[in-house]
């Protein structure tokens, strides 16, 4: 822990996102070896990684955020709210404007504007937009730690990577099997599954880079993060988990992942 303190924190949140990668990259590399893709497995994934988003927007984003614009000398509140608000717009104009396809709608219309891309494709980009909050959310917490305020901790960013990174595992696995569905080689899933997690690092370090520059940023882009990560955990993950008669594994699924979130936050950060 006191080597990885001496490090910059740009570079922290980078070793960080490439760890959260390789986690994606693990869960992908279960389509070498299924035979089978279920759709049963697929929603208590999905499930589970809405849980620790949830948990993670509360405990690793928003409560260090209201503490921090209290330091700053503002409304504590107002810095939460501005930031998740607009961490949600921005994440619905990307949806809006960039097409792609739902991992549990691959049947289904693309969204975003029309283009006649493959399904491979849009699935691909779904997976991609899903991932960027994710990597933005461990940048601005290792940022955020690097100025010891109140609510942020090295151990505490350290405990977000691993609660997403494990929420990767299956999250990789969930695009991997259904790119399968499509008809794809399993090298060829694979490969799209593991690149759909490398937007991760960049946004790790955009994250950080950013609190770096401007102190005053950190309680808007802690929120903006969780803003973001909501908005894709309601947009996407709830309703694709709850499809068709698997909703109850789903929700288990949503409360397991919560509770190991909380606990990684709470217990260790």
């Amino acid at each position: 822990m006191e080597f990885l303190a001496r490090i910059n924190p740009i570079l922290q949140a980078l070793l960080a996102t490439i760890f959260t990668w390789f986690l994606t990259a693990l869960g992908a590399a279960s389509v070498l070896l299924a035979k089978n893709f279920s759709q049963r497995i697929l929603s208590l994934m999905l499930g589970f990684a809405a849980g620790v988003m949830i948990a993670a927007s509360f405990w690793s984003l928003l409560a260090p955020a209201i503490e921090m614009g209290e330091e700053l000398g503002l409304i504590p509140w107002v810095p939460a709210l501005i930031g998740f608000l607009l961490g949600g717009a921005f994440l619905r104009i990307i949806d809006l404007v960039l097409p792609h396809l739902h991992p549990g709608f691959a049947q289904g219309e693309p969204e975003g504007i029309k283009a006649q891309w493959k399904k491979t494709t849009l699935l691909f980009l779904a997976i991609t937009i899903h991932n960027f909050p994710e990597g933005l959310a461990v940048g601005v917490a290792f940022g955020a730690s690097y100025y010891g305020v109140p609510g942020a901790s090295l151990s505490g960013a350290l405990a977000l990577a691993l609660g997403i990174g494990i929420q990767n595992f299956p999250e990789g696995m969930a695009v991997s099997l259904p790119l399968k569905g499509l008809g794809l080689s399993r090298l060829k899933s694979f490969f799209l599954g593991q690149a759909s997690g490398l937007i991760e690092p960049l946004a790790g370090v955009i994250g950080a880079a950013a609190v770096l520059l401007a102190r005053p940023l950190l309680p808007y882009a802690l929120s903006f993060a969780a803003g973001a990560m909501i908005f894709v955990v309601v947009e996407e993950l709830i309703p694709e988990s709850q499809k068709g008669v698997n909703s109850d594994i789903a929700t288990m699924g949503a409360i397991l992942g919560f509770a190991i979130m909380m606990l990684l936050d709470v217990a260790f950060g």
